[in-house]
């Protein structure tokens, strides 16, 4: 029998995706996590950026994230995220523009907390073009 752990990805809006997997990958603040079943108990930030989780018949599902929180228990992983988006659903002009109007907006903005903002507008979006872009490759090799 496979070893499995249950996820939960949750945006402020929806539940994104619910279901047992056996393995989850996410970008936390202190680096690269990946969860097994049966992982020690953990709760840490997460940074915008691609959430992978691997599927019981070894196929793989991706999803954007805006950064959030992510809870691991032995038997279950849950994402809470503001914006939390499966891949496929990223759109990758509307990530484009974001990220023009980001630098832009840094290229404009003098007070600290206007660059700070300006900044995490570039973050998010740099991080959904790269999630694009690996979607594209996970789909040129699955051809």
């Amino acid at each position: 029998m496979a070893h499995t752990i249950h996820c939960d990805i949750v945006s402020a809006e929806e539940q994104i995706y619910s279901g047992t997997v056996k393995m989850v990958y996410a970008s936390g603040e202190m680096g690269e996590l990946g969860i097994a079943p049966r992982h020690a108990p953990l709760l840490t930030r997460l940074k915008p950026g691609e959430l992978r989780v691997e599927l019981e018949d070894g196929s793989e599902e991706l999803f954007f994230v805006s950064g959030g929180l992510i809870e691991v228990q032995p038997h279950m992983v849950t994402v809470l995220s503001d914006t939390a988006i499966r891949a496929d659903d990223l759109d990758e002009a509307a990530a484009i523009k974001a990220r023009e109007d980001a630098e832009q907006a840094l290229k404009d903005k003098t007070g600290d907390l206007e660059i700070a903002e300006a900044q995490a507008r570039l973050t998010e979006a740099v991080a959904q073009l790269a999630a694009v872009s690996k979607l594209k490759k996970m789909a040129k090799r699955s051809r």
